[in-house]
């Protein structure tokens, strides 16, 4: 490597030895090779999919192999540069885009990396992730962020990316009214983006106030508590019986797909964010077909971290409110279990690898 400041040979990661164990071990700092950059782990966000990894092993057909690191959503400062990088400095702020993809397939050459087969993504099995002092990434998914923007922010832009594919997939115009269900962290994130597209409706359900309050203060003109209120009911009455021009689904409830599809205008979008626990649910077809309804899936995100950057800069967006918990990584487990059990207290637990600041 080139071009470093004093780096040290060993660092501290946090492991997942099994589920729901976790454990502090001294890793060898790894080495940035050609193209590539040395980051020091500044905040890591603990996500929904790292408290499903935790708590059972796996997802799907990604299983955890023990010992495993988790982490995805992360920030930190350039450490130390491999040959050939051009576009960073030793320094240098960064948000940290958590996948690597091939470059190479059909998704990738149409602008759609977000699809490529191959791709590498953090605190996805195999590949560890952010829980640890030091990480190498290649030099194109790391940003640089301005000085205003904290490490937190900068973590959180990988969330809030989710919600910006969602409105680029929905083709969101200002001005337009948008329903969201489910008010976990990326339904949060997602009251943002509409906002940041110019949304001027926006209409958000949830079963814990305590989430519907955190929308408000993001920017929900609306809220819907659905264990007393219908979905459709209140957005119908809100657009004088229209229906709302886009809907996400954040939450991934069954039913909360069902009334965000029934919330919807005729031509209306629905933008699907939240993942169902079961392969099928059932729809009403003739309403889609009736109301000529175009339903998009949202799987992460492309080409989005330069755009969700300048929007968090811009100040405007309160999202520093999103994070309930901090700990440092001698505490990580006590994090994931905070994360785990506290579904209704916490919104956004953060981990500081390096200390908290």
């Amino acid at each position: 490597m080139s071009h470093t400041e004093t780096v040290p040979q060993k660092m501290k990661a946090a492991v997942m030895q099994a589920p729901l164990k976790m454990t502090l071990e001294e890793w060898d700092v790894p080495v940035p090779g050609p193209g590539e950059a040395l980051v020091k782990v500044m905040a890591v966000g603990i996500c929904g999919s790292d408290i499903h990894y935790y708590e059972h092993g796996g997802i799907g057909d990604y299983v955890v192999k023990p010992p495993f690191v988790l982490g995805h959503e992360c920030s930190g400062i350039v450490a130390a540069l491999g040959e050939n990088v051009t576009r960073l400095k030793v320094g240098d702020r960064v948000a940290i885009e958590p996948g690597a993809t091939c470059g190479k397939c059909s998704a990738c050459k149409s602008g759609r990396y977000n699809l490529c087969p191959h791709v590498r993504f953090l605190a996805t099995p195999p590949i560890d992730g952010a829980f640890a002092q030091y990480i190498v990434m290649p030099e194109d998914l790391l940003f640089p962020i301005p000085d205003h923007l904290s490490f937190e922010e900068a973590a959180l832009n990988e969330p809030f990316s989710v919600g910006i594919q969602a409105a680029k997939r929905a083709g969101m115009q200002p001005g337009s009214s948008i329903v969201i269900t489910g008010m976990g962290p990326v339904g949060l994130m997602s009251v943002i983006a509409a906002k940041a597209f110019g949304a001027s409706t926006i209409i958000v359900s949830d079963v814990e106030e305590s989430r519907l309050n955190a929308a408000r203060s993001f920017g929900a003109t609306h809220t819907v508590q659905v264990k007393t209120q219908s979905v459709r009911d209140v957005v119908m009455e809100i657009t004088n019986q229209e229906g709302a021009d886009y809907a996400f689904e954040a939450s991934g409830n069954p039913q909360a797909l069902r009334d965000a599809l029934a919330s919807l205008k005729r031509g209306g979008k629905l933008s699907i964010i939240g993942l169902p626990t079961q392969l099928d649910v059932p729809l009403n077809i003739l309403t889609i077909a009736d109301r000529e309804i175009d339903i998009h899936g949202v799987f992460r995100y492309a080409n989005t971290y330069p755009q969700g950057i300048a929007f968090l800069a811009s100040g405007q967006f309160p999202v520093k409110n999103l994070i309930t918990d901090r700990y440092d990584l001698d505490h990580a487990h006590e994090a994931m279990e905070r994360a785990r059990l506290n579904k209704s207290q916490c919104l956004k637990v953060m981990v500081y690898p390096n200390g908290m600041n």
